[in-house]
């Protein structure tokens, strides 16, 4: 067994022994991209365990370990680490836990800290945390982000957005059901193979593979019939997770509905772009403007590709980050950016201009930047848009699931009676 090693702070590291013997167990958000990501971290060496259980338990162990007041992809991400770690399925001596942290002013910065409070009191001191972060805010000898490492899981990040964009537009419509599942599942394998064998990450290598994704979901036989369409938006995690949303895609899908979810590649301009704005707001250092700039830039460019091999095939484009940016003036400030900040917002904008007028706002309930871009703005964009069909839905441990569903049918409701009398005119 790996012997544990501490550093000066007392805080228990994963080291390079360990990534010979544990297993990484790791919360699911995007389901497309995590595969493909959990698949090149495999490449790398890591053997890397993504969680996809559910049910009410999950949520009782979180509140268990964490404060209720605590925000509700806290208390889940959190729960469901727990609750793996207490399975029985693994050897509690050979596993370690990682989560995402930011460093920004969310409270998903600290999620770390909580996790580690909870297996103190969960008695599971031994089992290492690792903070997946670009900012070196922790760093362990055996859990590195190496320059190649992050170029495939920049790339991963791409192909599921193009995935995911291209599946939302063409399952509610395939002929043959299973289509779709078919060919995620095996762009999936066939991009593991690539990335890992060092390819798929270089630009005109992003192009190639990038169209032929978008050429294959276009062979699929698809019957369009008028159908609602449904824009996803919120806080990161309850937007994506289907343990945070309650299955919201799977529900909206049932309802015969077309669902249109912003990408993750938005995201991170949006956090990139932030660094910009602090320098145009605040000041700084002239340099690190620079660099954060062609960053900027770069991803830009590999946007272009998305959407051109989405406009060469036929599909409806991922809209331009710069775009939606532009439709935020008026409506509110670019200082405001924790969590989603202004993107929440902006993302619900393009939305209903692009014909997805109805709207789901997904948000942990007392998520302030949620209430403040999301619920908050909803008046606004209205008095823009008069079509705009919005509904907020708070998602937290004592939010009944029948509650949350009967109000996004009552928003359904409106959009089918506006469906009707777009197709009788």
């Amino acid at each position: 067994m790996a012997k544990l090693v501490y550093d000066n702070t007392g805080r228990l590291l994963f080291t390079k022994e360990m990534k010979k013997e544990y297993t990484i167990l790791f919360p699911m958000m995007a389901k497309i991209h995590f595969n493909i990501i959990k698949n090149i971290f495999a490449k790398f060496g890591y053997k890397v365990e993504l969680l996809e259980t559910d049910g009410p338990e999950i949520a009782q162990v979180g509140l268990k370990y964490v404060h209720n007041d605590t925000c509700y992809p806290a208390i889940l991400t959190i729960g469901q680490l727990i609750h793996a770690v207490q399975s029985g399925k693994y050897d509690v001596n050979k596993i370690a836990l990682l989560l995402t942290q930011t460093g920004g002013g969310c409270r998903a910065s600290n999620y770390i800290h909580l996790l580690r409070k909870a297996l103190v009191k969960a008695g599971y001191e031994n089992i290492p945390v690792i903070s997946l972060n670009m900012s070196g805010m922790e760093k362990n000898p055996g859990f590195n982000i190496t320059l190649p490492l992050l170029r495939r899981i920049a790339a991963a990040g791409l192909y599921g957005d193009l995935i995911m964009s291209l599946n939302n537009q063409v399952l509610p419509y395939e002929v043959n059901k299973g289509d779709c599942e078919a060919l995620i599942d095996l762009w999936t394998k066939r991009l593991t193979i690539i990335l890992s064998e060092g390819h798929g990450f270089k630009r005109a290598e992003l192009a190639k593979y990038l169209d032929k994704i978008a050429e294959d979901f276009s062979k699929i036989k698809v019957n369009k019939t008028p159908k609602i369409k449904v824009g996803v938006v919120g806080e990161i995690y309850v937007k994506y997770a289907a343990l945070g949303n309650n299955n919201l895609e799977r529900f909206l899908r049932e309802q015969d509905c077309e669902i249109n979810l912003p990408g993750i590649l938005g995201f991170a301009m949006f956090k990139v772009d932030n660094r910009i704005e602090d320098y145009k707001l605040y000041g700084g250092s002239r340099a690190k403007y620079i660099v954060v700039k062609t960053l900027m830039n770069f991803l830009e460019d590999y946007e272009n590709l998305v959407i051109e091999s989405q406009e060469r095939h036929g599909f409806k484009p991922i809209t331009r980050y710069k775009h939606t940016k532009e439709l935020v003036k008026g409506v509110v400030g670019y200082g405001s950016k924790m969590g989603e900040g202004w993107l929440l917002t902006g993302e619900m904008l393009e939305l209903v201009e692009s014909g997805f007028e109805n709207i789901v706002c997904t948000q942990p309930f007392g998520c302030l930047p949620n209430h403040i871009n999301g619920k908050g703005m909803i008046r606004k964009i209205k008095q823009r848009y008069e079509q705009a069909n919005i509904v907020a839905i708070d998602y937290d441990p004592g939010a009944p699931r029948v509650n949350q569903e009967n109000r996004i049918k009552l928003m359904l409701a409106v959009a089918r009676e506006n469906l009707m009398n777009k197709t009788e005119q």
